[in-house]
């Protein structure tokens, strides 16, 4: 934004303390002089004779101009110096800023000192700096992975039609099936892409929602992919009243429990649990399978990351299950806990607030 020039705020400051001085200055000269015109006499006898009031008045009144020529130039030096000093931290914060505008976020300004508004000033930007520097960094990696993610499927089509065109009498059926599943991945993949992206920019009406509902709505829709799996599913709960989009909650029930069926182990289980606390509700999914360090779990709702291979390799999602997960919590006002079993497993909990 362009602005006008103006006085620079360690100048103001520097007049502001020197005008108060001049003005206390100027009240306290004036007391003196109304106490001496009220108690001078007209005469005052002084070793060598006596002097008239006018003249005592006159030399008053000059020593008290050179008073206030002294207490303006003190003013005025003394402001500057302590203006300086009491504005050197905002120095250190605006450099820090414009360094962070060039794209440098790893500087901090780290302002010593005791606790004051300065350096709560300091300590929250440092903070800022800190949570931009992570999200940057995360979306980097997160730009890296999709690209990567999308740039195989493609390789993999261009392949097939390249075989297609070079080798007539290749199987066309074949070709063209593994084409299908390959286009069917990419276009998971970019819908699990623009479904992450409406939920990090919150653009959803808000309607009350039953989340013990979408737990029992996404574990009847995947109940056949676990008979298959040979997993067993277990709902149950309280009613669960929030306020969101149903349809990402409903997102986030389903890749809460197809990940618990598919990163599971055969004859293993999986509990879907609804529960009501004072100010939230909670929606537990809990698997058995292998067992997990917590330093793996902490990982896991990064984009494109996975803790285990699936049971199933005909299921191969697009690796963005806990991240979505994660964003439409976020989205939502809420938590999301990942904690290892210590049988094996993982538990995710979801705390939304209450409606």
């Amino acid at each position: 934004m362009d602005r006008a020039p103006g006085l620079s705020a360690r100048l103001r400051l520097t007049l502001s303390y020197a005008g108060f001085l001049m003005v206390a200055g100027a009240l306290l000269l004036g007391a003196v002089w109304f106490f001496t015109l009220r108690h001078l006499p007209e005469y005052t006898t002084v070793s060598g004779g006596v002097l008239p009031r006018s003249i005592l008045l006159r030399d008053l009144a000059s020593a008290e101009a050179g008073a206030l020529l002294f207490l303006l130039v003190f003013g005025l030096a003394g402001g500057w110096i302590l203006a300086g000093r009491m504005l050197a931290p905002l120095t250190r914060i605006t450099d820090a800023t414009r360094l962070a505008a060039t794209g440098s976020l790893s500087h901090r300004i780290r302002l010593p000192g005791r606790h004051d508004e300065f350096r709560e000033l300091a300590d929250g930007f440092d903070g800022m700096l800190e949570r931009l520097e992570a999200h940057v960094a995360e979306q980097r990696r997160f730009a890296a992975n999709a690209s990567h993610e999308l740039r195989t499927p493609l390789a993999i089509s261009k392949a097939l039609i390249d075989v297609a065109r070079t080798d007539p009498g290749h199987d066309t059926g074949e070709v063209f099936e593994r084409l299908h599943a390959v286009n069917t991945r990419a276009i998971d993949l970019t819908e699990a892409l623009l479904a992450l992206s409406r939920a990090e920019q919150r653009s959803f009406t808000r309607e009350r929602v039953d989340l013990s509902l979408l737990a029992e709505e996404a574990a009847e829709t995947l109940l056949p992919l676990a008979e298959r799996l040979g997993v067993t599913v277990e709902t149950c709960g309280d009613i669960t009243p929030t306020a969101g989009s149903p349809t990402l909650l409903l997102q986030l029930t389903t890749n809460l429990v197809q990940n618990a069926i598919v990163h599971n182990r055969p004859g293993g289980r999986v509990r879907v649990e609804t529960r009501v606390r004072p100010a939230t509700v909670v929606l537990v999914v809990e698997n058995t399978g292998e067992r997990l360090t917590p330093r793996l779990v902490a990982t896991l709702t990064e984009p494109f990351r996975r803790g285990t291979e699936r049971i199933n390799t005909g299921h191969a999602g697009v690796g963005l299950g806990l991240a979505l997960v994660k964003t439409i919590t976020h989205a939502h006002d809420g938590t999301l806990t990942l904690t290892p079993r210590p049988a094996g497993g993982i538990r995710v909990t979801v705390a939304l607030p209450a409606t």
